[in-house]
């Protein structure tokens, strides 16, 4: 008997702690789950990053480094400007906004939380302005600001370990945290660096870059011409960019649906 009350009182902290974990996406309002503390997210993803930068090669192409740095710089600034204007200063303290383009032949770009942004130079071949970079750029911060690795952590920590783990001391806590973070941010050969987000996370990640991108100068519109330039290129071998994302009917078709309100608001 006392076993079962002991069961049922420890399932009644882990229900209490995860509903006082839940946390609400800037910009789109969503309630999402957040088990996990900034400071733990910022420190794991930024040993991710460091790794993998020590081997990613660089790029030299001088003018499209300096094109990702300029197009990453003004929607980094537009963000802020979002965050400030919007009562959401003190999230300011958790980006240190950095800009490379590395030498990769893939159709890819991330961004770790944190604001590390990575662009490989095979989406340059693609991209053919300042504009088109921005979606994709707009596209990877709206990610790191909407805490999308936060919530799929969390939501493997869930998985995974369940309620005792919301029970465990915090250095216990962290070392689950670490576990699951070298699988979010694997450098796996069949991923890359970043895995895959889920769709619900990527049309959301479209629509606040569509904002932070208007916001600092860019057009908007020109997301709908790029999506279906990168899907026409697409035939013979899916870009990463685009792997296992929404489809591009729906993606292009949620675009379409949010630009007026956007245009007309921002």
């Amino acid at each position: 008997m006392k076993k079962t009350y002991l069961n049922k009182f420890l399932l009644w902290i882990g229900i209490s702690t995860i509903l006082c974990s839940c946390g609400s996406v800037p910009v789109t309002g969503r309630h999402q789950l957040l088990l996990v503390s900034d400071q733990e997210v910022l420190a794991s993803s930024l040993t991710q990053y460091n790794e993998y930068m020590k081997s990613a090669p660089r790029s030299t192409q001088k003018t499209q480094s300096a094109m990702v740095t300029r197009v990453g710089q003004q929607i980094a600034t537009a963000t802020e400007r979002y965050l400030k204007e919007n009562g959401l200063e003190a999230e300011l303290k958790n980006f240190e906004w950095e800009f490379t383009l590395v030498k990769d032949e893939q159709i890819n770009a991330f961004c770790m939380p944190g604001g590390k942004i990575v662009v490989y130079e095979g989406l340059m071949k693609v991209v053919g302005s300042d504009d088109e970079l921005a979606v994709v750029i707009g596209h990877e911060v709206a990610h790191a600001v909407a805490k999308h690795s936060n919530e799929r952590m969390s939501q493997q920590i869930l998985a995974q370990y369940g309620a005792q783990i919301l029970n465990q001391s915090l250095s216990q806590k962290s070392s689950a945290v670490r576990q699951i973070a070298t699988s979010v941010y694997g450098l796996g050969a069949q991923y890359g660096v970043m895995l895959p987000y889920s769709r619900k996370h990527e049309l959301e990640a479209d629509y606040m870059g569509l904002i932070f991108m208007r916001m600092a100068g860019y057009k908007p519109d020109v997301a709908i011409t790029f999506w279906q330039k990168m899907s026409a290129g697409s035939s013979s071998k899916t870009p990463a960019l685009l792997s296992t994302h929404p489809t591009d009917a729906q993606r292009i078709a949620e675009i379409q649906k949010a630009l007026p309100q956007i245009k007309a608001k921002y």
